[in-house]
């Protein structure tokens, strides 16, 4: 098994002390942690587009796996990233998001309403263009959000100085029963493998990741003492 670990950063190497301190702080709490077969909380409540209030076992009737993302509607960067790859791999997939497999999309940012889920909503939905598809978007309290970010191993921060989050990403699979399958890194995805991925997810097979691409949806600039949005942490892991 080898590792490569490859890091773009713009941090100063010069800056020393508290400003470095704090962004090793921020890069401890962001990142996935993977949780293989953990159930997510299925009594943990949301609000949907609609408003309407929802357990998050409520999605997982109808005996198909799902697709978990945790992204936010404001986010600078990496969701509209992460979410528009998505919908290009959906778009060469001929299994239909909320008819083969459901797709949950989670607001990390208890401050969003459901006019925010709609909006972010409409706008994929309308992206993916296929009929009759559909795709959750909920929006909660922090103390759920928490809750479903521990139990999948998600790990992100607010940064108040610059009203955002610095967070990750990751495509979380499910398994009919709630349960954490596999994870896919990255914001492209291949169409076949994401097929495949549902497929054995939806039989109850259970994989760690080979391969991660982690990106990080903030940047310390150590040179102003703030964040600023960006792609900054490449991580593969691979077989030698």
């Amino acid at each position: 098994m080898g590792l490569l670990l490859g890091v773009a950063t713009m941090m100063s190497t010069t800056t020393v002390g508290a400003q470095e301190v704090r962004a090793v702080d921020v890069l401890a709490e962001v990142g996935i942690i993977e949780k293989l077969e953990t159930a997510v909380p299925g009594e943990l409540r949301f609000r949907d587009h609609t408003g309407a209030e929802l357990m998050f076992a409520d999605l997982f009737t109808d005996g198909k796996p799902a697709i978990l993302t945790l992204n936010y509607a404001n986010c600078p960067m990496l969701c509209n990233l992460q979410l528009t790859g998505l919908v290009t791999a959906l778009k060469e997939m001929n299994d239909t998001a909320g008819i083969d497999f459901n797709i949950i999309t989670v607001s990390i940012n208890p401050e969003e309403k459901t006019e925010d889920a709609a909006e972010v909503r409409s706008r994929y939905l309308d992206s993916y263009g296929r009929a009759n598809a559909d795709w959750n978007f909920l929006v909660g309290e922090q103390e759920v959000i928490t809750a479903i970010a521990s139990s999948v191993g998600f790990g992100y921060r607010f940064l108040p100085e610059q009203d955002e989050f610095a967070h990750t990403t990751a495509l979380i699979l499910l398994s009919p029963e709630g349960k954490v399958s596999r994870y896919i890194y990255g914001i492209d995805y291949d169409p076949e493998t994401l097929r495949l991925s549902l497929l054995e997810t939806a039989s109850g097979e259970v994989r760690s990741s080979i391969d991660r691409l982690i990106l990080f949806c903030f940047q310390y600039d150590a040179t102003k003492g703030r964040y600023a949005p960006a792609i900054m942490n490449l991580t593969r892991i691979g077989g030698a």
